[in-house]
């Protein structure tokens, strides 16, 4: 639901990212708005993105190797952020996590990652908070295969942000009906059953295993995540 940015991947050392920050201000200021913060970069044979908006506390530390940690508290209005680790390209892979994932309202935990012609933004959502899009779901179908039961939803986003700058996207999810923290995610199943019931991915751009925290409405979020890949 919170999208991403176009910026060229840049060398960091762990360290921790915090909410409005004021780094990099040109860059989130261009393209998400005077109150965003984006970082993306490469570590250790994987890919960072960090990205948050509004007020809010948005604590993203980029660990060693594979591994990252969050605690959040997100405010009123537009509020909220994602982050995690991954690859750049995405694609089909075998995506295997462990560990631990404590949110309070609004929230996910997925592989989350974005295609190019046609702009889709996806999640292969493991387990959640609140169920609370700000955006309303379509319910397309569901599947079962040996890593769970997932139900499918598309949405629509309308001149929100993307990778390529603000436009109009779809979004695709898969939701597992029982949540788990921890487990390998066969991405290329999920992209296959999307593909059942008509729902076209491009080629692909960065995936991460993300942490999203964000305000709804009148529900804020809070929590902490500590997540491994590998």
């Amino acid at each position: 639901m919170l999208s991403s940015f176009v910026l060229a991947a840049v060398t960091l050392i762990p360290g921790v990212f915090t909410a409005p920050s004021g780094f990099l201000p040109q860059l989130g200021d261009f393209f998400h708005g005077s109150k965003s913060n984006a970082i993306q970069a490469r570590q250790g044979g994987y890919f960072w993105s960090s990205w948050s908006e509004g007020g809010g506390t948005f604590r993203c530390n980029n660990g060693a190797g594979s591994s990252y940690s969050v605690t959040w508290q997100s405010s009123g209005g537009s509020s909220g952020f994602v982050c995690g680790k991954g690859w750049s390209p995405g694609g089909s892979r075998a995506v295997t996590y462990s560990g631990t994932y404590a949110p309070n309202g609004p929230s996910y935990l997925a592989v989350y990652g974005w295609t190019r012609n046609p702009l889709i933004e996806y999640y292969i959502m493991d387990a959640h908070g609140d169920l609370l899009p700000n955006e309303p779901w379509t319910e397309k179908g569901n599947f079962t295969f040996e890593e769970g039961t997932y139900t499918v939803y598309t949405s629509t986003r309308v001149n929100k942000p993307s990778i390529i700058g603000t436009t109009t996207f779809q979004q695709y999810w898969s939701v597992r009906t029982e949540q788990r923290v921890g487990g390998t995610i066969t991405t290329g199943k999920h992209y296959d059953e999307w593909a059942k019931l008509g729902l076209r991915l491009g080629s692909h751009d960065y995936m991460i295993l993300a942490t999203e925290g964000y305000t709804s409405g009148d529900h804020t979020s809070n929590g902490t995540s500590s997540i491994t890949l590998g």
